[in-house]
């Protein structure tokens, strides 16, 4: 399929292709297209669905040209927008389905879903009391958790945001830290409060803190209450026990959302502790008003080196597992 671009301009074409066309090798590698240009002409070989994707992904691309310099960042997330993965699989008569659209519009921005399984994610928050969302680091999990919260906040369907993470250092010993009990696990809590910067701004969270309105608190501080009314988050839920977890989902109360989310691959409790979250998925599974969304590295939303990461890590895995098997 052949593809010129207009009005022609070198500089945006130049930034359209990236440096050493990196941005064109990009699409080439995620679809299994070939593509070849000259000037402001492109041409591009393969799998029917495939190359029509790629054409539309090149032509919007190019329109962004005219507003922002581009980056192997901002290609990436133009191919996950685009279910790169299912049209690659589709192969030559395949195709993909189309992807609904599912967004969180809060009172600063617009936060739309990136895949199949973010889709799935914010629906089952917004039509299901408890939903865990496990999978990889970068898939958005506690990112899109937060934007779900903040939406109802604003819609005024709950009346405070309590976010909760158990603080588990990641394989290090920090030793004594200063300050009293929040201050000391605030480092931990640190990537709920940059969301929550960046959708409600800096002065506005203080504010809402100062009122109660948004906690955030240890897993430890959630002992013997019950939330009525609130958007409960626990983020890094693979780090709590059997026991905090089921303490945790028995804080739940009337008019409450909660959203569980963790990384199983990346586990910091001591060896042979179980991990709750771990633990959950045989003991809820197909339980009434509770879902379970779990993403893979198909869901990456960052750098995609780390796709290619977080499947290398689940192949070693699953090969020494199979090896320990043969070995027994």
């Amino acid at each position: 399929m052949d593809v010129s671009l207009q009005p022609v301009n070198n500089e945006r074409l130049a930034n359209l292709c990236g440096q050493f066309d990196e941005h064109l090798r990009q699409i080439e590698t995620r679809l299994g297209v070939e593509i070849h240009n000259r000037g402001h002409r492109f041409r591009i070989e393969g799998a029917e669905r495939a190359v029509t994707t790629a054409c539309e992904i090149i032509k919007d691309l190019y329109r962004a040209t005219a507003d922002e310099i581009l980056s192997p960042e901002r290609v990436h997330l133009s191919l996950q927008d685009a279910r790169t993965e299912q049209i690659a699989a589709a192969g030559e008569n395949g195709r993909a389905d189309s992807l609904p659209e599912s967004e969180v519009q809060t009172r600063r921005q617009i936060i739309r879903a990136r895949g199949q399984h973010q889709v799935d994610y914010i629906q089952s928050i917004e039509t299901t009391d408890l939903t865990f969302g496990i999978g990889p680091a970068g898939t958005g999990k506690t990112y899109l958790a937060v934007a779900c919260a903040v939406a109802a906040l604003e819609r005024e369907k709950v009346s405070r945001l309590v976010l909760v993470r158990p603080a588990v250092e990641a394989g290090e010993r920090l030793g004594f830290l200063p300050g009293d009990m929040v201050q000391k696990v605030d480092p931990y809590l640190r990537p709920i409060y940059d969301a929550l910067y960046e959708m409600l701004g800096f002065e506005r969270v203080g504010k809402l803190i100062d009122r109660n309105v948004i906690e955030v608190a240890p897993l430890a501080f959630m002992r013997g209450r019950t939330l009525n009314h609130a958007f409960v988050i626990m983020d890094e839920a693979q780090n709590t026990t059997v026991e905090q977890m089921k303490m945790f989902l028995t804080r739940i109360g009337y008019g409450s959302t909660a959203v569980v989310t963790g990384d199983i691959t990346q586990i910091d409790l001591p060896k042979h502790t179980p991990s709750g979250l771990k633990h959950v998925r045989g003991v809820l599974g197909g339980t009434q008003g509770v879902q379970f969304v779990h993403f893979d590295s198909r869901d990456v939303v960052r750098h995609a080196l780390v796709q290619r990461i977080v499947d290398a890590y689940d192949r070693f895995e699953a090969e020494a597992e199979a090896a320990r098997d043969a070995g027994e």
